[in-house]
């Protein structure tokens, strides 16, 4: 008996060392089947997650090859029209850029929207004190909140783009930012994305990339491998309507298609980022299920136990 009263008493000296004042077994078991309640709702949010994520992979996966044929049509047009004379395509040195910051419209996904605000704040910084004007228009309800309380001067706010993206909503991108006529009327000189590149469900990157002027065009060093493109065509085409015409109905299309692109690769690292977030909230929960468990038997031992000591001391009383 000296034994199981020492145990007992140390049992209830750290119950209070953790506690304060030792809980009632109920409200420990109101806790447990609290966590377990939490739990199967991660357990939930990942699998929906999930399948969310691999119907987002499939469109990526489809429209891939149609933007590749588009850049090398775009590429072979480029050669055969005056490349000058087309506002899409002069890269020109200005002060006035403007950046597109596309976040989630929801949380619980782990560090996905702090890594792409805290990249996002170091970039428009460093533009301002190269001495640009920077606009920022910001896709997601995150990303809104954020610049709403900061100085930034926020052009456009676009939201709940990813419950049922398409590429509508890319055409409405375009609309809402006004990205290419702002360009071709020079009102802009420059324009940013800022967005999370999908790489797989545990692993995205925060991408800085510039939409407009095409990087792929203006660079010299793509010049050998539009003429070689070129030379590999079998004979020439007859255009209708012209060469000019086409090539600014294609590089409107192709900023279009690349918007759909950080679109659907914002979606894909999101639900990569909450399936990986609620996988580990529910193995969390799983862990805190086990030790408030523990802590319930321990506590219930306890109880158990003091009430053996009273009535072995009560009977010792009568002797």
């Amino acid at each position: 008996m000296p034994d199981a009263r020492f145990r007992a008493l140390r049992h209830l000296s750290e119950f209070i060392d953790r506690f304060g004042t030792m809980p009632s077994l109920q409200s420990v078991r109101r806790k447990i089947d609290s966590v377990k309640k939490t739990q199967k709702i991660t357990k939930a949010m990942k699998m929906v997650a999930a399948a969310k994520l691999k119907r987002v992979q499939d469109r990526i996966l489809a429209a891939r090859p149609y933007a590749l044929k588009m850049r090398d049509a775009i590429r072979t047009l480029s050669r055969r029209v005056n490349r000058d004379a087309h506002p899409l395509l002069h890269k020109r040195e200005g002060n006035r850029i403007l950046v597109a910051v596309v976040t989630s419209d929801r949380g619980l996904c782990g560090a996905f929207n702090a890594n792409i605000l805290r990249m996002a704040t170091i970039a428009l910084k460093e533009f301002q004190s190269s001495g640009a004007q920077v606009e920022v228009t910001v896709i997601g309800r995150k990303g809104r909140d954020y610049l709403r309380r900061r100085d930034w001067r926020v052009r456009r706010e676009v939201v709940d783009v990813f419950d049922k993206l398409s590429f509508e909503h890319a055409l409405l991108m375009e609309t809402e930012i006004r990205a290419i006529d702002d360009y071709a009327e020079r009102r802009i000189d420059a324009v940013y994305a800022i967005y999370n590149e999908f790489k797989s469900a545990m692993q995205q990157r925060v991408v800085v990339e510039r939409l407009l002027p095409i990087d792929w065009l203006v660079e010299i060093s793509d010049l050998k491998e539009v003429d070689q493109l070129t030379e590999s065509l079998p004979g020439g085409y007859l255009y209708e309507p012209s060469e000019d015409e086409l090539l600014d109905h294609l590089l409107r299309r192709n900023f279009q298609v690349q918007a759909y692109r950080i679109l659907l690769e914002s979606s894909a690292a999101e639900q990569g980022a909450r399936m990986t977030a609620m996988d580990g909230a529910t193995r969390n929960a799983g862990e805190l299920i086990k030790k408030l468990t523990i802590y319930y038997n321990k506590t219930r031992q306890a109880a158990i136990t003091k009430e053996l000591m009273d009535i072995v001391g009560g009977a010792e009383a009568l002797k």
